[in-house]
């Protein structure tokens, strides 16, 4: 079945990036000239997703405006004949059919989740974490992931290795290579947050998945986890030993909106790809590197 739907948590706190999340939502975060969550939109755009549901919480309606027209603005760019960034700004929004719903408390991922499951149906849908922003890959992370879905019939998750120093704050894999196919595993066992005497692999979930319908009725009876919180992990590991999930070594790399480095990271990389600032931006960096 094709993948049409895709949910988009995007109601933290953004505690690591303090001050700068407390009144602008860290999703709202420029890389360059767009803010993060926009680049999330686009992947799912452009792998085939047709309605999206972001979950915000209180003091994120500069997200919902973001994605809204702005006839102000609009009517100021036509009237000083900026055609084409008028072209788009209304562009953005057009891209999918979007809508809202808030987390009331912030209860961890797997209620995020939980809170699209009227919007979600009876349909296999795609998780764009709101935190990671992943780019550059073959192909979009999230049509990866669709692919395999639509291959295997089960749900699939985005899978990297992360340095084993760096596994407990993520969570551990066991996987299986399948055999013929490149970068492609069964997911057999995973925890979340392990200490180092759990560690299943240095493989870890980060940023997208793909789920069936069939992880609600799991979510509603998933008790609190790590930190306290209901832990989207805990669900599908019921739902790997049971249903049975793929994971997919997406080709892309992910970068952390939720952490000051994985912000910068982005940035520089975007940047120096984007037509209007590469050249003068590379030779900033020279510049700057000269002197460290």
């Amino acid at each position: 079945m094709k993948i049409k739907k895709a949910v988009i948590p995007a109601a933290g706190l953004g505690t690591r990036v303090l001050p700068a999340s407390k009144s602008m939502p860290k999703e709202m975060l420029p890389i360059v000239d767009k803010p993060a969550i926009q680049y999330i939109v686009e992947e799912a755009v452009k792998s085939g997703i047709e309605d999206i549901l972001i979950i915000t919480s209180r003091g994120k309606t500069t997200v919902e405006d973001h994605f809204d027209r702005n006839p102000e603005l609009e009517a100021r760019l036509l009237a000083s004949k900026k055609q084409e960034v008028y072209d788009q700004m209304v562009a953005i929004s057009h891209m999918a059919n979007i809508q809202y719903v808030r987390q009331k408390e912030t209860k961890g991922l797997g209620h995020a989740v939980l809170c699209a499951k009227a919007f979600v149906g009876n349909e296999p849908f795609a998780v764009l974490y709101g935190d990671d922003v992943i780019l550059n890959g073959e192909r979009p992370a999230c049509r990866e992931l669709c692919e395999a879905y639509e291959e295997f019939g089960v749900g699939v998750a985005g899978i990297k290795p992360v340095p084993m120093e760096d596994i407990s704050k993520y969570c551990s894999l066991a996987i299986e290579k399948v055999e013929g196919k490149d970068r492609v595993f069964h997911l057999t066992d995973m925890i979340e947050k392990p200490s180092l005497t759990e560690v299943l692999s240095n493989y870890s979930i980060l940023g997208r998945v793909v789920l069936p319908p069939e992880i609600f009725p799991i979510l509603e009876k998933t008790r609190p986890g790590a930190g306290g919180e209901i832990q989207l992990t805990d669900a599908m590991k019921v739902l790997a030993q049971t249903k049975g999930m793929m994971g997919v070594e997406y080709t892309g790399t992910r970068y952390d909106m939720g952490n000051k480095f994985g912000i910068l990271q982005a940035i520089v990389e975007v940047a120096l790809q984007h037509p209007q600032v590469k050249d003068q931006f590379r030779d900033y960096l020279k510049e700057v590197a000269a002197r460290l």
